[in-house]
């Protein structure tokens, strides 16, 4: 498997589902993280191309994470819409990257799209509605 590229982390956040589908790294904090994988076998679908519910699940936790900790101390977001376009794919050894944009952040609910990048094509735009659950402290 080839190394991950430099300035990336294993992701500073994770739970039992993340390990799963992980490892996953992140670049950048905030408004301004970049969330990272590398497809391996256990990623694809059965054509050998990165499955759709991967990329759901990347754009979900950059998106979630980018606006939870734009905000100190962090907020607490549940999803309450996501919706992808599929425009690309990506195959075992590929580096996806998230990149997301912040549209708004309110005090009820926070909108934002992200894309996610194999190289410099762009696979998966995504656009997220999340409900402002309350705030976090920064550790939990």
């Amino acid at each position: 498997m080839e190394k991950v590229p430099e300035g990336f982390a294993p992701l500073f956040r994770s739970s039992p589902f993340l390990h799963t589908i992980g490892p996953l790294y992140g670049k950048g904090e905030g408004a301004n993280l970049i969330v990272g994988l590398r497809v391996e076998e256990k990623h694809t679908n059965a054509r050998g191309l990165v499955h759709g519910g991967v990329l759901a699940t990347l754009a979900d936790i950059a998106l979630g994470y980018c606006l939870a900790f734009s905000t100190t101390p962090p907020q607490s977001l549940v999803t309450t819409n996501l919706t992808l376009d599929f425009a690309g794919s990506a195959q075992i050894g590929d580096w996806l990257e998230v990149k997301v944009d912040i549209q708004k952040s309110g005090s009820r609910l926070a909108f934002a799209n992200a894309y996610i990048f194999v190289g410099d094509q762009r696979i998966v735009r995504a656009s997220a509605v999340f409900l402002v659950a309350g705030q976090r402290h920064a550790g939990k």
